[in-house]
């Protein structure tokens, strides 16, 4: 290195002395705060709610997203990103970004042998208000057809969920209820409600 390069150096460093040791200082700090504090905690990719929402049905893809949380607080029971929800169904509402766990859904445990859980929409809502998770109904089909009398749908079936309704389906009359039954009586249930009005008559719980 020349000589008049090395004086103009030493003038430049004479010259910030002070903001160079302001520099040297601070990353003396930031070294040194950084290799004190302990590493982040590992964390644990789960599913969770994109949006609130109600009881009664499978959640779709949209209302799911992804949340990582430390592996302490993961609760039991949390659902993997990737888990197949679609046949299942959500037992009561679920804030937004709640971490969903298996515990939030009907599974088939909860359900007697070879029946399934079935989202039933009645006319209703006064009277749907009266039912309670663990109630057993009778269901009628109603039509307008004169002198005709209500056809019986299904007998003592039992009463697995009530979901809340969402804001967005104020509108919507009726209140929803979930059931669960047998493939032959949703079938007739299902076929039923394109054209006749579903009531129901509470019965008395003889299990």
């Amino acid at each position: 290195m020349s000589r008049p390069l090395l004086r103009n150096l030493l003038k430049a460093v004479r010259r910030h002395r002070r903001l160079l040791a302001g520099v040297s200082a601070a990353a003396a700090v930031y070294c040194g705060v950084t290799a004190l504090s302990p590493p982040p905690p590992p964390t644990v990719a789960v599913l969770a709610a994109a949006r609130d929402l109600p009881g009664g049905s499978p959640p779709s893809t949209r209302d799911l997203r992804t949340v990582r949380l430390p592996a302490a607080v993961v609760p039991a029971g949390a659902l993997p990103p990737g888990s197949d929800l679609t046949q299942r169904v959500l037992a009561g509402p679920v804030r937004s970004g709640e971490p969903l766990t298996d515990a939030r859904f009907l599974t088939p445990a909860a359900l007697p042998a070879g029946q399934l859980a079935y989202p039933l929409r009645l006319d209703d809502a006064d009277l749907t208000s009266l039912l309670q998770v663990g109630d057993r109904i009778d269901l009628y089909a109603a039509t307008a057809t004169s002198g005709a009398a209500a056809a019986l749908l299904a007998a003592a079936v039992r009463v697995v969920a009530l979901p809340a309704a969402r804001p967005s389906a104020a509108a919507s009359s009726g209140a929803l209820i979930v059931i669960a039954a047998g493939r032959d009586v949703i079938s007739r249930i299902a076929q039923a409600t394109a054209n006749a009005r579903i009531t129901f008559a509470l019965t008395p719980d003889t299990s």
